[in-house]
């Protein structure tokens, strides 16, 4: 059932289950304003509902659904609104740290499938997720400090409680890791190949789940075993 459709962003509601997708696959899904403002009205009033048991988000590819997650805010705006002296510039942020508590603290299962490039505002709408799955065509960074500014919304979080220096290394480089790697990086729960989830997405808006844990719990009983991932030399 059709809840809701922006250009940008795509709601719908399947039995107790609340979809979200990402739709703008040309910019990588790269957050705008607008964007993050549908995100947090919408997660909001679900959270409410009592209909709603679960919230599952995925990004659109250029070729179809999945593919490509969300690449981070849109920087040609950042640019843009910054030249001009737009205070537009100051309200994504206030909006998109907003948004991001919003999921670091939701009462309701959210669960992220991090299938393509996932970096910067992109972890903002994942890492708060009570389950983040990725899959090998996952493409995961914080680089933020290549164009001067600190990992932002929330890295100081999770970057933090990566084991050992790995968050102080993603953070100050920028380094760019797998899906098997985010799972040792403690950045991801499980491991989905990447062909298996439009199937996956399909049972979860088809199956009239009773509790939001259930659809964890059968969510988690997809995962995949990996070897343990290696990392490059430094």
């Amino acid at each position: 059932m059709s809840e809701q459709m922006t250009n940008d962003v795509l709601t719908e509601v399947h039995g107790r289950l609340g979809c979200i997708t990402l739709n703008r696959p040309k910019a990588l899904n790269a957050l705008s304003l607008d964007m993050v403002k549908t995100l947090a009205q919408t997660l909001s009033r679900w959270q409410s509902d009592p209909e709603i048991l679960a919230v599952v988000v995925r990004g659109q590819g250029k070729e179809g659904p999945f593919g490509s997650f969300c690449a981070g805010g849109d920087i040609r705006f950042f640019h843009q609104a910054a030249v001009a002296g737009d205070s537009a510039l100051g309200d994504f942020f206030t909006e998109e740290y907003a948004l991001n508590h919003l999921i670091h603290t939701y009462s309701k299962p959210y669960i992220a499938f991090m299938d393509g490039i996932v970096m910067g505002g992109g972890m903002g709408i994942c890492q708060g997720a009570s389950l983040r799955v990725v899959t090998e065509r996952t493409k995961m960074a914080m680089p933020e400090t290549h164009i001067g500014l600190f990992p932002d919304v929330g890295g100081g979080y999770f970057l933090s409680r990566c084991p050992g220096a790995m968050g102080e290394y993603l953070g100050l480089t920028g380094h760019v890791l797998v899906g098997s790697q985010a799972l040792a990086a403690h950045l991801a729960d499980g491991f989905i190949e990447s062909g298996r989830l439009a199937n996956i997405w399909q049972t979860l808006t088809s199956t009239p789940f009773e509790t939001g844990q259930a659809v964890e719990h059968w969510v988690k009983s997809q995962f995949a075993r990996l070897e343990a991932p290696v990392f490059p030399a430094r």
